[in-house]
């Protein structure tokens, strides 16, 4: 009869159960800037045309950049009615118009520069730049493992501390995987703001300088393992 470790640990083979964590403070790889372009128009049409045009403009002006803006992403248009009230009569006194875009770039070289000549345009605003890493980024990927590293180095201390060895890897799982539980929010990638609406340009401004903020990726794993004999 072989004498071989059950999977679910026995008094002569014990299970050990442990956390692995790592936490990487990584440089960022992305930074997606928030761009609202605005008009204001006594009818409907000039709204439009305006806001039209400076939509136009602000992504001409992207485009420029070649493949350091990696992608544009137009989201919410308005066209909004100002009312006023005399009396019993409303009437509408003006049209706002605004288009919500985002940019995403990954040359950080050409970001202050871009920043400053976006808000440097009529009636835009800009917010940002919100940093990030890319979801396929290779800095989750080694956060992964260095966490699995720590668990076996942690199991091997336990053993050890009882005059024991690691006989079996049972069970290696992200945190939260053997119960269901709610998704976790994704980390905040932090931002600096360069945000305001700008009247017309006179002359090129100059260059913002932006210093990225460094990312943290964090990886979670329980890790059960069978020790061999223990020496007490």
């Amino acid at each position: 009869m072989t004498d071989t470790p059950y999977p679910y640990g026995t008094p002569d083979y014990p299970r050990l159960a442990v956390r692995g964590e790592a936490r990487l403070e990584i440089d960022p790889e992305i930074a997606r800037v928030g761009i609202t372009v605005s008009a204001r128009g006594r009818d409907r049409r000039t709204a439009l045309e305006d806001l039209t045009r400076r939509n136009t403009t602000v992504l001409e002006l992207a485009r420029t950049y070649g493949e350091a803006v990696e992608k544009l992403e137009t989201g919410a248009f308005s066209i909004t009615p100002e009312l006023t009230q005399r009396g019993r009569d409303e009437k509408v006194r003006a049209y706002h118009g605004r288009v919500h875009i985002t940019a995403v770039l990954g040359d950080f070289t050409a970001l202050g520069e871009f920043t400053t000549r976006i808000a440097d345009l009529d009636m835009t605003r800009i917010d940002g730049p919100w940093w990030a890493l890319r979801p396929n980024s290779p800095a989750h990927g080694e956060a992964r493992r260095q966490a699995v590293r720590e668990a076996v180095q942690r199991a091997r201390e336990y053993a050890d501390a009882v005059g024991a060895g690691l006989a079996a890897l049972v069970e290696l799982a992200d945190l939260g995987a053997e119960n269901t539980a709610p998704a976790m929010p994704a980390a905040p990638g932090g931002y600096g703001a360069t945000r305001g609406f700008a009247g017309a340009p006179s002359e090129a401004a100059p260059a913002l300088d932006l210093e990225p903020q460094r990312q943290t990726v964090s990886a979670q794993v329980n890790a059960r393992f069978i020790m061999t004999p223990p020496t007490l």
